[in-house]
């Protein structure tokens, strides 16, 4: 019986000895051997041997890696109450195993290769084995059951057992203990004593390097909650954070970089903080890259890096960069001017709440672009319901619709109507009303009253609206006095927005014919304006100009470039004008031309 003691005595420590020796080969990076020695020592019954061997299958060291193997042996130790095991058991059924595995089923060395296919948590087992390993005294198993009170199915769930074993945890410090009860003490708090306490374990969590630990102490430094407000050491947190890939910590940290808020402002760095959130699925810091790609801010301007960027971040659901994509299409930025496309994003950002997106919808609508009928019926209503509530602008696009035969019936005496409830603030309603009222549209003509409507949105800028009542300020009626330098004053107004048929207008003021001193240089310049914007006359008149000489510039070859593509156009004149040139062997002289 002695013998059989000391026997026993003897054997236990030379196994202890020769797990010694496997521990010290997995340490010098000599998995091999050691695995060896780990499996020879977990088939004859060692628990902490059973243990190391379901750690190298875990871990592919020193043999191939197979989850099924793994879970196998640490079920056997966790079975012979191994508290280590019980939490790293209960972590695989947290994560997931594959379904219908097993793990007490037959062990085998050897091993397989495990798929990460049809794996299925499973919370209640998990539950089990981190209960098990938190009463056998494992620090991190108690964290885990913790975060499975706090986190886990509605049938799982206690909000106080949470509690207790996040503080066991907290008090063992354990980094998501001490994280996990930080933050139920920052959700109880009712005052700066209860914040600073809860500031206390989160921090402590944070200098363990827990990320979202990081994130958290970063904005409570940024807010001044539980700590005196601090923004470098805001900005030193949230760049931890953002080390571990958390994609608002990176957009945040990349944010102070760009504007030099606790931290030296550094463009470049802020833009490679902005893109790795970007492409972590961070909207707000795609968003951002698109703004600072197409404004500049002290980083070199790219219309097509910003149309990328303000892409992705429309795709993720980001009203603005809808609103942008729908610009970027509309004006042909970086991308093949489509209207359809630029009509469809102002649409989707216009459903999120954009006002402006849904401005700029209703001028596209008016302006001839329809949207696929599908959608035309949901936005009526959209705009409708929206009106009836005394929203002017949706009083304007719902009258939109109602003009234009937009998911329902034509109505123009509705559409009328419904301009009127939004001529207060809507300036595109002033100058569609007055519109309505002078070509008698929904109402008998009245072409005095719509020319005060006219008159009181080009009086706000309004291009389409400048240049209507400079035309008829060029002719003159009974209710517009013939006026050439009003004309010019609104074409100019119009022009330096950027309206094509404004441009043109002043090429044909200034060559001359009209109530103010000629200008063929003016005239030339204001006809390359309009016809670099595609206006098919103002490219059949700087043809000519060219051609001809005025302005004091002659370029044959540019000249009959700009003729042909106007008669691409359709344009007569230019067609005229081709025929002329090339029916001569000299060109036409100047005193023969009919002039604009």
């Amino acid at each position: 019986m002695v013998l059989e003691k000391a026997m026993g005595i003897f054997s236990q420590g030379f196994r202890g000895r020769k797990m010694e020796r496997g521990l010290r080969l997995l340490e010098e990076k000599k998995p091999y051997e050691a695995f060896s020695i780990f499996a020879e020592l977990a088939q004859k019954g060692m628990v902490k041997a059973q243990y190391q061997v379901a750690q190298c299958y875990l871990r592919g060291q020193g043999t191939p890696p197979s989850l099924e193997e793994g879970a196998r042996w640490l079920y056997r130790a966790a079975q012979a109450g191994l508290s280590e095991a019980c939490f790293s058991l209960g972590t695989l059924y947290a994560m997931g195993l594959p379904a219908g595995f097993d793990p007490a089923a037959t062990i085998s060395v050897l091993g397989t290769k495990s798929s990460p296919t049809d794996r299925k948590p499973d919370f209640g087992k998990a539950l089990y084995w981190a209960l098990k390993g938190a009463e056998g005294g494992d620090a991190q198993a108690k964290a885990l059951a913790a975060h499975i009170y706090a986190h886990g199915p509605d049938d799982i769930k206690d909000a106080k057992l949470a509690r207790y074993w996040y503080k066991q945890a907290a008090e063992a410090k354990t980094p998501q203990g001490l994280f996990g009860y930080g933050l139920i003490l920052l959700r109880e708090a009712q005052t700066d004593e209860d914040r600073k306490e809860a500031f206390t374990y989160l921090k402590e969590a944070a200098d363990m390097d827990v990320g979202t630990a990081n994130a958290t102490i970063a904005w409570m430094y940024e807010g001044g909650v539980g700590v005196e407000k601090n923004l470098n050491q805001a900005a030193h947190y949230f760049a931890r954070a953002a080390e571990h890939e958390i994609a608002p910590a990176q957009a945040r940290y990349g944010l102070m970089l760009l504007k030099g808020i606790g931290v030296k402002q550094n463009i470049v760095q802020a833009e490679t903080w902005l893109r790795r959130a970007a492409q972590n699925g961070h909207a707000d810091s795609a968003a951002m890259l698109g703004d600072l790609y197409i404004r500049g801010e002290n980083f070199h301007t790219s219309a097509t890096e910003a149309f990328h960027w303000y892409q992705m971040a429309a795709e993720m659901g980001h009203t603005s960069a809808m609103r942008a994509l729908g610009v970027f299409y509309l004006t042909g930025t970086a991308v093949e001017r489509d209207e359809i496309k630029a009509a469809q994003w102002f649409n989707k950002a216009a459903a999120q709440g954009d006002r402006q997106a849904d401005a700029d919808l209703g001028n596209l609508i008016l302006a001839g672009v329809t949207l696929p009928v599908e959608e035309q019926a949901a936005l009526r209503d959209r705009w409708q319901k929206r009106a009836e509530t005394g929203d002017e602008l949706s009083a304007f696009n719902f009258g939109v619709c109602l003009a234009q035969k937009i998911g329902g019936h034509l109505d123009e005496k509705q559409a009328l109507y419904w301009m009127s409830k939004a001529l207060k603030s809507i300036v595109n309603a002033q100058y569609w009303y007055g519109k309505m009222l002078f070509e008698g549209k929904g109402c008998a003509p009245d072409p005095v009253e719509g020319l005060k409507w006219l008159e009181k949105a080009a009086d706000s800028g309004m291009p389409d609206a400048c240049v209507a009542v400079a035309r008829l300020c060029l002719t003159g009626y009974d209710y517009c006095p013939k006026d050439h330098k009003k004309a010019l004053e609104l074409y100019l107004k119009a022009a330096e927005k950027g309206n094509a048929e404004a441009c043109f207008a002043l090429g044909a003021m200034y060559g001359g014919g009209h109530d103010i001193p000629p200008d063929k240089e003016r005239a030339l310049h204001y006809f390359r304006m309009a016809a670099h914007k595609g206006h098919g006359l103002a490219q059949a008149m700087l043809g000519r100009y060219l051609v001809y000489g005025f302005g004091g510039t002659i370029d044959r070859e540019e000249g009959l470039k700009w003729l042909h593509q106007a008669a691409g156009q359709g344009v007569e004149e230019a067609k005229k004008t081709l025929q002329e040139i090339e029916g001569d062997s000299a060109i036409t002289p100047p005193e023969k031309i009919v002039h604009a």
